[in-house]
Formats: structure tokens, sequence, C-alpha cells
């Protein structure tokens, strides 16, 4: 299959989405399909099955440390490459071009649905945009033949939204890489200072924005001194972060990727995830493959995740005696570590990128069945 791809965000930048996206190119690639990907300004010009093309970009302030692409004129690309039909990835701006061609090129289109942008509103107190963000990404997706959504619980949340033509894209994660990494005494150094006997490191992984709630896991550090933070990655919230977390066991490292970020998984104690405004979060899943149990903020994607706390430890957002309590259980409460880990073994078994590249490919195949793509040009006169 020939695919034409839009999506807001791509390397060097890292979220769950590019991770998602470059396993899928990985996979693509040895299938042999072809892939025009357009992306921001400053992505590399090509990946895996993947010919990308980068547009303009600008900076969005709910995500001021990305650049995002604009709408972009792109159809003598996309009529020289002949797509058989078009994916837009959490479309927002440059997604807009791709329903745009889809429409204009009678093609075929699915999207899928990544982020809970419409709830970030109120964390930037925003209330009021929260309804406008919803009629926006329900007008957008609400274009396409299909709709992707990572989670059953997200497949809720867009269904209570009135949107259209859902379908379950799920879960995945480099199943090999995680659990090859080893625990190193030079990382935990790295990720905790002046460490007596019998301290714990507790690890955090992901974008620094308000949205994360991470500044939730300070009173855990007050009431435990033998608690150690890791916060893994960087973003906007970082100064404020900084701040809240002066003077506690907290290290903040920046970015880490790849083998460097397998290690950081495996030399911690215990991953927290304190967000409820995710779709999914993969980096439970990279947790749970590198064979670290989690403490997770309760929502309707963590119990999904965790198997209503058969494979994960989930706390109440809004009682901070329960994180604390969960910390304790999570890190020091033996029996209860085994058992969840003997679940999340079980589950990492399926865990691998192959089988959610499959249940894409699928709804592929089924949109180009029921939708043939109708190859065409732009229309005469055009300079698009």
């Amino acid at each position: 299959m020939r695919i034409a791809m839009f999506t807001e965000t791509f390397l060097p930048n890292t979220d769950g989405i590019v991770t998602r996206l470059c396993a899928t190119l990985q996979h693509l690639e040895k299938e042999g399909h072809d892939v025009l990907l357009f992306a921001p300004a400053g992505s590399p010009s090509e990946y895996a099955a993947a010919q990308v093309v980068t547009v303009p970009s600008f900076r969005f302030f709910l995500y001021p440390e990305k650049k995002f692409p604009m709408p972009w004129p792109v159809g003598r690309m996309l009529a020289q490459f002949r797509p058989d039909f078009i994916h837009v990835v959490n479309p927002a701006f440059v997604g807009l071009a791709g329903i745009w061609y889809a429409k204009r090129m009678r093609l075929p289109l699915i999207a899928s649905y990544h982020t809970n942008v419409p709830t970030y509103a109120r964390h930037y107190h925003l209330d009021f945009l929260e309804p406008v963000l919803w009629w926006y990404f329900r007008l957008l997706h609400n274009q396409a033949q299909i709709n992707l959504c990572t989670s059953k619980a997200t497949w809720a949340l867009l269904e209570e939204h009135r949107f259209r033509n859902l379908g379950l894209w799920e879960r995945g994660v480099d199943v090999a890489l995680y659990q090859s990494a080893r625990s190193s005494a030079a990382m935990r150094r790295r990720l905790a200072r002046n460490m007596a006997e019998g301290d714990k490191i507790l690890l955090y992984v992901g974008r620094l924005a308000s949205e994360k709630a991470i500044e939730r896991l300070r009173p855990v550090l007050d009431a435990e001194s033998r608690v150690h933070l890791a916060i893994v990655g960087d973003g906007p919230y970082r100064p404020e972060l900084e701040r809240v977390f002066a003077g506690t066991n907290t290290v903040f490292t920046g970015y880490m990727h790849g083998k460097e970020l397998a290690e950081a998984y495996a030399s911690a104690d215990g991953f927290v995830f304190p967000s409820t405004t995710e779709t999914l979060g993969l980096v439970l899943f990279e947790a749970m493959a590198s064979g670290l149990p989690v403490l997770a903020a309760d929502s309707p994607p963590t119990r999904e995740v965790l198997e209503n706390g058969q494979a994960g430890f989930i706390f109440d957002a809004a009682n901070v005696d329960d994180l604390i309590e969960g910390v304790r259980e999570l890190l020091w409460n033996e029996p209860r570590r085994r058992a969840v880990l003997q679940r999340t073994r079980a589950i990492v078994e399926n865990l691998d990128w192959s089988g959610p590249t499959e249940q894409l490919l699928a709804h592929y195949r089924r949109l180009f069945a029921e939708q043939p793509a109708v190859r065409s040009t732009p229309v005469r006169g055009s300079r698009l």
C-alpha cells in the first residue's frame, strides 16, 4: 500500500505519538509498504518506510516547547506519490491539509486520536476553551471513515463527545529493548544523590507540563526521607517543578532515549505516573516491560492498562494520604510487588509493536476495500 501520513509531531521530539509512529514506520517498512510523511520543520528527511516532507512550523501556546506544522499546499507531492489513502495522526494543524486533500482527491481518510488536548485547557486556566476544542477536534475527526483510539477508555470518551466511526489501535512497546536492560550502580547514582542503605528510587518519565500534575509527588518526599525521585524528561513546566521540589531528594535528568532510558527504568525501584489526562500512557508499558512495578493516578485509561490494580498500584489523585500509602506499598510490600510483577510479565509477552501494527494494517485494508482510492491529480489550474 501507498500511505500518505500527516503528523503534528515527529523526531527529534520525543513523546508517545512519536514513539508509536516510529515503531509503526519500521514495521511498515518490513511489510513492504511505502509512506509519504508530512511533518514539522526540523524532522529528518526520511525514516524507515517514510520519505519525510517537512513543512513550515509555528509554536502553539499549549505546547510552547514544540513546533507544529502549518496547513500547507502539498497537492503536487501527493499527486506524484499517488497514495491509496491518507492517515492524519492527531489532526490539529497540518492535519487540516490532510483532511482537505483527502476530500479534494477523493481519497479514503483515516484519523487517529492520541492526545486529550481539550482537557488541557483547564490546566492553563482556560476552561472556557474546552468545549470549543472538543467541537473543533470532533469536526476534524468526523471527516474520517475510521477514527482510531489508543485505548478502550478513550473510545468511550470520544463516543461521549459524539465522535463517529471509532476503531481501536492498541498498545505496544519495544519489549526487546526494555527487557534487555540491566540495573547499574552508575545509573542509580545519576538518578539519586546521597543515597543511604535501604533508600529507594522512584522514577517518572515524560513531558514536564502542567497537565501531568507532577507536583502531586512532593508530599511523598516530605513524608518519606528514604525515597528519591528521578524526573526524566523536559518541558515548559520544568522551572516551576524545580521550585516545587527544591530541598527534596529530587533529580532532574532531562530527556533520555533508547538504551540509556531503558537502563534508567531497570535501575529504579518503582515507577510513578501522577497524570489523569492521558489517552493511554505508553511509559506505563515501558516500565512494565522493564520489570518495574507501576503506581499511577486513578483514571479510566490507567485502570485499563493496570487491569484495575492487578498489574500495578493505583491511587486516588485527590487524596495525598492514598498516594503516600501507595508509594509505601509499591516500594516495600514485597508480596504485593511480586504479585504485580507476575501479572505484568504475562502482559508483556503480548506487548511487541508487531501486534498493534498488524491491527493498524487491518484497518487500512478495510478502509481500502470498502472505499477504493480514486487516484487523482490536482484540478486543472491548481497551484497547490
